[in-house]
């Protein structure tokens, strides 16, 4: 059989929500498009829609609406802050400027004239815990989670175009670049049944994510200031997010920056219908939980609690010697607080039943918490403090935990809460009583919720682990979009958007991200590389 070779005016390497992005852009300005994605085509939107759907945006019309305040200035302040950006982060700040100052028209407006629409309540995370971080909610969440915003894109791709304008191609793995007089000019690789084929194009866009989806990549950057990885990680990306075609760039003369900077979560537990080895899930933990280390002692320097910096929950678990934690909360909070991020536990949102949705809100959810129980893992329930602590070193084959000291520890906490507002000095509930001025967490929050309530049984116990989601660096790219080698010199035909070139310029968050802005910078930088090939378009099939 003779080797398939696919030409167009641009190849995008990559069928995540960046790839996604940048094809639909290039395809309305008139630009032809081989696009290439490894995975199969139910897999086509990548990790963006398995997700929550949530959404970064300045001075946005749902904000304005909620009364919230926001500005560009406000905003870049915070994310410099936040990220601890240094002057050494030249174009990783340059992208963080221009996203704050055009995530609205650029992303929320153009998902807007797509269909896209947004809860009214924005949310507010990532709040800071001693790093101030968003000083108002931010994380627009879309209707229809991260399927409400991949569905509508996929379709407006394949809408009204035609072979020569689109190329969709699936189970096509990128194997290398091809050069010709150190200009790329396309790649060459294998599809899932084993045939080779090349693609050439006058510009080529890498758009195949990150490395957390590769565990060995991860322990092999993992950031000396959290000690040694832990022996157990859990996978929260998906396994094309390999790092192959950063590999690649790196061999043509990319530069790479900031891949030791991660976005992990800290409360991951097994998935029980797992898609590879070693998937996990990322809860949403209660705030109203109490957060312990492996033997069972409440972490109180300062106590965790989830949504204010995820960063500093991973830091703090990854300093005792046995890295995972446990959460222990009882059945009404976890009905009022628990969730698991992504759009798979999420059906009334990403049905766009509202009716059941609201309800959820009102009343809590009674079917996640008896789901997680009766099917996770790393999830045990008992009528006492006893039991539990003998289930939690059963669960995990050892006797860590002390059941009297853990007993002490609830006692402890629920006789705070009984003191009473005026008397309460505990940072736990001086957290949960903010965020419970915020209307748009108040529902979602238990107000002085004690353990050991007898109308709030059972007892629930979590083991929680470290699971990946998102790089926060890679290939440096300057505002164009333009893979950099070195010495900040363009590499001919090469461009990146996405995870791949750290959501703008090699690392846009720095070692912190105020969340939303891992979709949000997908849709940007493709949008930007985009626009950035159409403008330098010479001749039919060729970029400048």
């Amino acid at each position: 059989m003779p080797k398939q070779v696919y030409r167009a005016d641009v190849l995008v390497i990559g069928g995540g929500l960046a790839g996604i992005a940048t094809a639909l852009e290039l395809v309305d300005r008139g630009v032809s498009v081989v696009l290439l994605e490894r995975g199969p085509e139910e897999r086509f939107g990548g990790l963006a829609k398995l997700s929550f759907g949530g959404l970064f945006f300045v001075d946005s019309p749902e904000q304005r609406r909620s009364g919230i305040k926001d500005s560009y200035e406000l905003a870049l302040h915070d994310w410099l802050r936040f990220g601890e950006l240094s002057d050494a982060d030249v174009w990783p700040r340059r992208w963080a400027e221009s996203y704050i100052e055009r995530s609205v028209p650029d992303v929320r407006d153009w998902l807007y004239r797509r269909g896209v629409r947004f809860l009214p309540a924005v949310n507010w995370t990532e709040r800071g815990y001693f790093v101030p971080g968003n000083s108002v909610p931010r994380f627009h969440i879309t209707w229809g989670t991260g399927r409400g915003i991949v569905d509508p894109l996929v379709a407006a791709l394949r809408s009204g175009t035609t072979a020569a304008e689109l190329v969709l191609r699936f189970e096509h793995r990128v194997d290398e670049l091809v050069t010709k007089d150190g200009a790329v000019i396309g790649c060459a690789g294998h599809t899932a049944g084993g045939e080779d084929f090349e693609a050439y194009a006058g510009a080529t866009v890498l758009a195949a994510g990150g490395i957390a989806g590769n565990l060995g990549k991860i322990r092999e950057h993992w950031a000396k200031s959290l000690g040694p990885p832990p022996e157990e990680l859990l996978n929260g990306s998906h396994l094309e997010a390999d790092g192959a075609m950063l590999d690649e760039a790196v061999r043509n003369g990319a530069r790479v920056t900031h891949l030791e900077n991660m976005w992990n979560y800290a409360a991951g537990v097994r998935h029980w219908r797992p898609r590879f080895e070693n998937d996990g899930l990322s809860l949403v933990p209660g705030k109203s939980a109490l957060w312990l280390d492996p033997g069972g002692r409440r972490f109180c320097d300062p106590p965790l609690v989830g949504s204010f910096d995820t960063l500093h929950l991973v830091e703090r678990i990854c300093r005792e010697p046995k890295k995972y934690s446990w959460q222990v909360l009882n059945m009404r909070i976890a009905r009022r607080e628990l969730a698991i991020s992504g759009g798979e536990f999420n059906p009334e949102l990403r049905e766009h039943k509202l009716g059941a949705f609201l309800l959820r809100m009102l009343f809590g959810d009674r079917k996640l918490p008896q789901e997680l129980i009766a099917n996770c893992p790393d999830v045990v329930t008992a009528t006492s403090v006893a039991e539990l602590a003998a289930k939690m070193n059963k669960l995990i084959g050892n006797h860590d935990v002390d059941a009297e000291r853990l007993a002490a520890e609830i006692a402890d906490y629920d006789a705070n809460i009984d003191r009473g507002a005026a008397l309460q000095n505990d940072d736990q509930l001086r957290r949960i009583a903010q965020v419970r001025k915020y209307k748009g967490d108040r529902l979602r929050t238990c107000k002085n919720q004690k353990i050991l309530e007898p109308g709030a049984m059972p007892l629930i116990a979590m083991r929680l682990r470290i699971v990946t989601r998102k790089s926060l660096g890679g290939v440096v790219v300057d505002t164009e979009g333009r893979v950099l080698d070195e010495h900040d010199r363009p590499l001919s035909g090469l461009y990146a958007a996405g995870e791949i070139c750290g959501f703008g310029g090699g690392g846009i968050h720095g070692r912190r991200a105020l969340e939303g802005t891992f979709l949000g910078g997908c849709i940007f930088t493709g949008r930007r590389v985009a626009e950035s090939i159409a403008r330098g378009r010479t001749s039919a099939g060729r970029v400048a």
